[in-house]
């Protein structure tokens, strides 16, 4: 019969010589202190020792276990050791081994060769889980044969040394969830079978796929790790000559599960969902080269109207200053695109591996800040400047503009919403990291939900309006029978123009964008994409065209910037001669011919 032995003495060094026949051994004092060398020295019988439930248990002398040839289990859980015990002198010789070193929150290092000599056959289990581990050095697993390996729980666990597995053999499975671990020791890959990584934030890259040759199943923290097997495919059936043995499935269905199988395929959780598919931010090579000479056309166009408003001698009218406002939100659009254009040629066909990285960090969190703050400002902008051209036509006809100082009034509850906008979900509302192209698409929330959709209805709201305003000029200046006085006729052919580019801008983004919101998506992620490229920008690339660079007054402070540096002074000497005279007061400068320009009243022209 397997004897037991209850071990409850509050003595502090203990030597148990007399407990020869004894095959299980179990203390659970709460007063125990220190276990002496050679406490357990010579127990030939022992095939389990269990210490638990001793907090004050804070040295287990280096020699206590010494000379255990039939030790099959060593449990040393929830105790008050500061240290790993030496295990290095129990030369085991059973089948099978099992160490259970759990819950031990004062030890905080696994040291190199920690079990070395602790059996002489295979640690079937290697429970170091919930303990204080901070680290495990290098040649921690030297000499060691182990098919499972548990760290699980040990949340300030941040570093495994690079050779930590060096000299040993196995895991078969490593389980490191819970962990703070940051990366994983490639010189172990080749025999692992089961990784667990759940929840472990700080693994945000895992080494190549073609290092994992014998992966049958991942469970891990992000989605996109799952790309890095998504084709990965290996041939076992010939590692070993058992595999060809008749009847091994049946007769060793463990074995033939783990070296057996053909063309194995890695099982791997969480998949990939539908805001990360396994591809590359931009997800073909058309969108990849679009998206470069959409961002180009976007800034170079923007940045090339402010130019030309800001360094101009006009006074700074309504219509200068809200122009202004607009070119500045649509260039930022445009350095949106390039950031995620740049961003997508740097992680190019391996972004499950840079992905975590990008969409949690700042640089995602940047990017979408720009673009929402952006196309909320242009939204707003637009809008305005369709209010301020329709109350020019309706019913104060030109002379009546609106003062700039209200203009700055407007324009700054504009910036405080736009920036409002962009701000949640950097706070929480929503998230910047849901997809690769940094949007706010989470709506997991109620809170969430109703921001997004709050966002795209304004956004539809504030088209109406623009629609409806221009639609109202564009009949007038049509009319044969009303045309305001000094009205731009040819101004009205633009007027369509800037409801068509609107209509594409808007509308299917809106569609698209709202019945997502409201979890009825009609569109992949990889579509949604294609809406990026091409719908998304449109405003910001012929915003530019259609409210400046078309105009005869860009045209003319085109020229006469031009003018300042030398180039185009006979255009800008024609432009000027054809301003009517009531409108310019315009003064030349003998000593650099430069033209100079006081006022227009003409700047939507």
């Amino acid at each position: 019969m397997q004897q037991v032995f209850y071990f409850f003495s509050n003595n502090k060094p203990y030597l148990l010589y007399s407990l020869l026949s004894c095959s299980s051994m179990l203390t659970e004092n709460g007063f125990l202190e220190e276990i002496g060398a050679l406490a357990f020295a010579n127990l030939s019988n022992v095939v389990e020792i269990t210490i638990t439930a001793s907090k004050y248990l804070a040295v287990i002398h280096k020699d206590a276990f010494w000379d255990l040839p039939n030790l099959r289990y060593l449990s040393i859980m929830n105790t008050g050791l500061k240290r790993l015990p030496d295990f290095t002198k129990i030369h085991s010789a059973a089948h099978d081994f099992v160490l259970d070193f759990q819950d031990n929150l004062y030890v905080d290092v696994i040291p190199p060769n920690a079990f070395l000599g602790m059996t002489t056959d295979i640690v079937e289990d290697l429970r170091l889980s919930r303990n204080g581990i901070t680290e495990v050095q290098s040649h921690a697993f030297n000499g060691t044969k182990m098919t499972r390996l548990f760290l699980m729980g040990n949340q300030q666990l941040r570093h495994i040394h690079s050779q930590a597995f060096t000299g040993a053999e196995g895991p078969g499975v490593l389980d490191i969830s819970q962990t703070a671990v940051s990366t994983l020791p490639e010189n172990m890959l080749h025999g692992l079978k089961l990784l667990r990584a759940v929840a472990v934030q700080n693994l945000k890259k895992l080494p190549r796929g073609e290092l994992f040759t014998q992966l049958v199943e991942a469970n891990l923290t992000y989605p996109s790790h799952c790309c890095t097997f998504a084709n990965l495919r290996r041939n076992t059936s010939t590692e070993s000559p058992l595999c060809s043995l008749p009847n091994i499935e049946e007769e060793q269905p463990r074995f033939f599960w783990e070296n057996c199988q053909t063309n194995n395929e890695v099982s791997c959780f969480p998949k990939p969902d539908a805001f990360n598919p396994c591809e590359d931010i931009m997800g073909s090579t058309y969108l990849r080269v679009f998206i470069w000479l959409i961002s180009m056309l976007a800034i170079a166009g923007n940045l090339l109207v402010l130019a030309a408003l800001l360094s101009s001698h006009y006074k700074l009218t309504m219509p200068r200053f809200l122009m202004c406002n607009l070119a500045f939100a649509d260039l930022c659009i445009g350095v949106y695109l390039l950031i995620i254009a740049a961003m997508d040629n740097h992680t190019r066909s391996q972004y499950y591996n840079y992905g975590i990285d990008w969409q949690t960090g700042p640089g995602c969190t940047i990017a979408g800040f720009i673009t929402v703050f952006a196309s909320e400002l242009s939204v707003y902008t637009l809008t305005v400047v369709a209010l301020a051209n329709w109350h020019i036509m309706f019913p104060l006809l030109a002379d009546q503009r609106t003062l700039l100082r209200h203009a700055r009034a407007i324009m700054t509850v504009g910036w405080v919403f736009a920036l409002l906008a962009a701000v949640l979900p950097v706070v929480g509302v929503s998230s910047y990291s849901k997809v690769s192209i940094c949007l706010p698409m989470d709506v997991e929330t109620t809170v969430a939900q109703v921001y997004v959709v709050g966002l795209l209805l304004l956004n539809v709201l504030a088209f109406l309006v623009v629609c409806i305003c221009y639609l109202r000029i564009y009949l007038t200046l049509r009319n044969p029978n009303f045309v305001p006085p000094g009205a731009d006729i040819g101004m009205a052919q633009r007027m369509a123009m800037l409801i068509f580019t609107n209509f594409l801008c808007m509308a299917p983004i809106s569609i698209f964008a709202i019945l997502a919101a409201l979890k009825l998506p009609l569109i992949t992620m990889s579509h949604a994409k294609v809406l990026l490229v091409f719908f998304y920008p449109i405003n910001s690339c012929s915003n530019p065209f259609l409210y400046v660079i078309f105009t005869k007054t860009f045209k003319r402070d085109f020229f006469f910037l031009a003018s300042r540096f030398g180039f185009f002074k006979a255009r800008a000497l024609v432009h000027c001669t054809e301003m009517p005279s009531p409108l310019r007061r315009v003064w030349v400068s003998t000593r650099n011919d430069t033209l100079h320009s006081l006022e227009s009243l003409n700047d939507f022209r």
